[in-house]
């Protein structure tokens, strides 16, 4: 059994595969053994049309590091009231691969292609329950307003406010 944990374009792929057979659309492989260890660390593959929904990481501490492995990915930054203040790209042909979320910010990330990944580094431990605040202004995955959403992020110009969700 190897010490080291490497990933190979092999994997990357694979998960890719689970991304596209997924009903999300993405699928992530954590690097790290437990849930509960103070950084966490995994890829995360995202086909288009995933969602994402505005969320923040509570907590001074509580930042998130993407690094873009493959393909390319688009990363809003929100206000408090849903309002677009930064729009972002990182691509793995691109200037852009690494893009860092200060600790309390609304944001989301989508696919711009197919078979993207992104490898995430953030405090841990990981608790489902506090992990994420959900944005109130978006909806909740699933519903009927994901797809003028998705729409949306892809067409949204700066201190544009988010769609009135149906």
């Amino acid at each position: 059994m190897p010490i080291c944990q490497i990933i190979s374009q092999e994997i990357l792929g694979d998960l890719c595969q689970q991304a596209d057979a997924s009903s999300r659309l993405r699928s992530n492989l954590n690097l790290h053994p437990q849930l509960s260890d103070s950084i966490q660390r995994f890829c995360n593959a995202l086909q288009p049309g995933t969602y994402v929904r505005p969320h923040r990481h509570f907590g001074a501490s509580r930042w998130e590091l993407f690094v873009i492995l493959q393909g390319d990915v688009g990363i809003l930054i929100f206000d408090d009231d849903g309002g677009l203040c930064e729009r972002s790209i990182i691509s793995a042909q691109g200037d852009n691969r690494i893009i860092e979320i200060p600790a309390q910010r609304w944001h989301c990330l989508y696919a711009l292609s197919a078979d993207s990944v992104v490898f995430e580094i953030k405090p841990g431990p990981y608790q489902e329950s506090t992990d994420k605040d959900f944005a109130e202004w978006a909806p909740q995955e699933g519903g009927k307003s994901v797809a003028p959403f998705l729409h949306w992020y892809e067409h949204a110009q700066i201190g544009d406010p988010p769609p009135e969700l149906i």
